[in-house]
């Protein structure tokens, strides 16, 4: 494909994604990632269950 071929396929799909208007639905977004209780938000799911024994 020569370079004006190129450069007008890249022109047309840059206008697609700048002028279409992508609907989203944030309620499936929302299902996807999860809803995570707030109390769980400041829990470190890796720290230790035991404070390190000092000797």
């Amino acid at each position: 494909m020569g370079r004006g071929r190129q450069k007008a396929k890249h022109t047309k799909i840059a206008r697609e994604l700048k002028y279409d208007t992508h609907r989203v639905n944030f309620d499936s977004l929302e299902r996807e990632l999860g809803n995570p209780n707030d109390e769980d938000l400041y829990v470190d799911k890796w720290a230790d269950e035991y404070e390190d024994e000092k000797a």
